[in-house]
């Protein structure tokens, strides 16, 4: 059935207190690498079936990515995605996620190669048949 769907994922970024702080700060020599990284996140979830073997294009009717700093050595990644439709939103939210911690690490490789990506996971989803689902801690 056609039914409202949502889904948030979640990726985090871990490096070195002040490669964190300078991302956070924007001093960056590339420049504003939240900004860049939100863009890329919400058109990497706009790609996801063509990404993702198998994956249905999905007409989105919405994609947010909001970053911030988790502690003074990470930064959370929590992209939402959204749409009407006959099937789920999961993987254009966690292609989102992925893709904005990946374009941090790109923007910051130059002064802690160090960093690590990790906890990419769905926190919730809601609609379609399989129901609702919350990332308990």
């Amino acid at each position: 059935a056609v039914t409202r769907r949502r889904a948030v994922a979640q990726a985090v970024l871990s490096g070195q207190a002040d490669t964190i702080a300078t991302i956070m700060g924007g001093g960056l020599k590339k420049g504003d690498a939240l900004a860049v990284a939100r863009i890329a996140g919400i058109m990497a979830a706009k790609k996801t079936s063509e990404l993702i073997p198998l994956c249905h294009p999905i007409p989105l009717t919405k994609v947010s990515v909001d970053i911030n700093g988790a502690s003074a050595t990470s930064i959370r990644v929590l992209a939402t995605a959204e749409t009407t439709g006959q099937t789920g939103v999961e993987m254009e939210a966690l292609v989102a996620a992925s893709t904005a911690a990946l374009t941090l690490y790109d923007m910051a490789k130059a002064i802690d190669r160090a960093m690590v990506i990790s906890e990419m996971c769905l926190m919730e989803k809601s609609g379609g048949k399989s129901g609702d689902f919350v990332r308990t801690p």
